[in-house]
C-alpha cells in the first residue's frame, strides 16, 4: 500500500521505513484515517434498557460507562434512550465521535422497533418522506416492515439524526407507538452476538469503516447533484 501511494502521513505520501510519532502524526490509507494513537480505545457495547447513555447521572441510575473498564476514560458516542437498548459506541476519540454524531456526515444508525398495530404501506413510506414533530420535521433514510404477528409489527428504521426520542416520536406520530426499540447497527458496524450488558473492542478495520462511512456520506451530500433539505 505504501509503494502504491495509498498511505499518507500528515498529508504527504508515506515512505517505506518512515518513522512517525503515534501521538501526533495523522496517517491515512486511501484518504481514510488510521487510528494509531496508543491511548485510543473503541468499545462496542450492548446497552440494556434502564441504563442511561451518559458518563454520570444525578439520579443515580446505571450509566453505560459503568459497563466498560474505568481506564482510560471514555464517553458514549451519541445517545440511546434509557428505555431503548442495543449497540452504542464508547471511545475517547473525539474526531470519530463527531463524525458519527454530526448530521452533516450522515452516518446511518439502524433500529428495529416493535410497534403496536399493523402499519399500512403509506404509513411506513411517510417515515421516509417526513413526519412533523414539535422540534421540527424528522424522516428516516429507509424504513420497512420485517414481520407482523397479531396486532404487533417489527419495523426496521435507518436514521442519520439522533434527536431525543426521535424514532419513538415518529412512530407515535403515525399512530403506532413503540413497545420495544433496539439499535442493531452503527454505520457498517453490527454484532448479533453481543448480549445486554456485554461489550467488546472494535477491530481496527471496523474503526476505519466508520471513518470511511462518514467520508462517503459527506462526499455524497456535497456532490453538485445531491438533494438539499
Amino acid at each position: 500500500m505504501i509503494r502504491a501511494g495509498r498511505v499518507t502521513v500528515d498529508g504527504n505520501r508515506a515512505r517505506i521505513g518512515q518513522v512517525v510519532d503515534p501521538d501526533s502524526a495523522r496517517v491515512q490509507i486511501d484518504g481514510v484515517p488510521l487510528p494509531i494513537r496508543p491511548d485510543l480505545v473503541f468499545y462496542l457495547v450492548y446497552k440494556p434498557r434502564g441504563v442511561v447513555s451518559t458518563a454520570q447521572d444525578p439520579g443515580g441510575r446505571p450509566i453505560v460507562t459503568g459497563l466498560v473498564p474505568d481506564t482510560p476514560r471514555v464517553f458514549p458516542v451519541g445517545r440511546l434512550d434509557a428505555d431503548s437498548e442495543g449497540l452504542l459506541l464508547l471511545t475517547n476519540d473525539g474526531e470519530l465521535a463527531n463524525l458519527i454524531t454530526h448530521p452533516r456526515y450522515g452516518v446511518e444508525k439502524t433500529y428495529v422497533a416493535r410497534v403496536k398495530g399493523r402499519p399500512r404501506r403509506a404509513e411506513i413510506v411517510r417515515l421516509t418522506t417526513g413526519v412533523d414533530l414539535e422540534d421540527g420535521p424528522a424522516k428516516a433514510v429507509r424504513a420497512r416492515a420485517l414481520d407482523q404477528s397479531g396486532e404487533e409489527t417489527l419495523i426496521e428504521i435507518v436514521m442519520t439524526e439522533g434527536r431525543k426520542h426521535e424514532v419513538r416520536l415518529m412512530m407515535s406520530a403515525i399512530g403506532h407507538p413503540v413497545m420495544r426499540l433496539v439499535r442493531t447497527a452503527i454505520g457498517p458496524v453490527k454484532d448479533r452476538g453481543l448480549r445486554a450488558g456485554e461489550w467488546r473492542h472494535l477491530a481496527v478495520g471496523e474503526v476505519r469503516s466508520l471513518y470511511s462511512a462518514a467520508r462517503a456520506a459527506w462526499e455524497d451530500a456535497s456532490a453538485p447533484n445531491s438533494e438539499s433539505d
